[in-house]
């Protein structure tokens, strides 16, 4: 994994969501972005998505059935643009 875009990530999600008071070290990669992890909810996965699309060029249907496997961690969501981003280029 990237992890350089693991920071990029993490930093967009802070930036995107307005969490002063969080660095990208503080997030775990891992932990789940919504409930018990860093606590995020729809409206954050909604912002965070037009952020994504916007900085990454990626675009996760709110409609998809993978969409909670995208947003489920930090981890997930830099597989999930390393793997639309190798989709475009090929």
């Amino acid at each position: 994994m990237n992890d350089v875009l693991v920071h990029e990530v993490k930093q967009t999600i802070i930036e995107a969501l307005n969490l002063e008071d969080i660095t990208p070290d503080e997030i775990d990669t891992e932990a789940p972005l919504f409930g018990e992890g860093l606590g995020l909810d729809s409206i954050d996965a909604l912002e965070l998505g037009l952020a994504i699309k916007a900085k990454y060029g990626v675009y996760i249907s709110p409609d998809s059935e993978e969409v909670k496997k995208h947003f489920g961690s930090v981890k997930n969501l830099v597989e999930f643009i390393e793997q639309a981003r190798t989709s475009k280029s090929e």
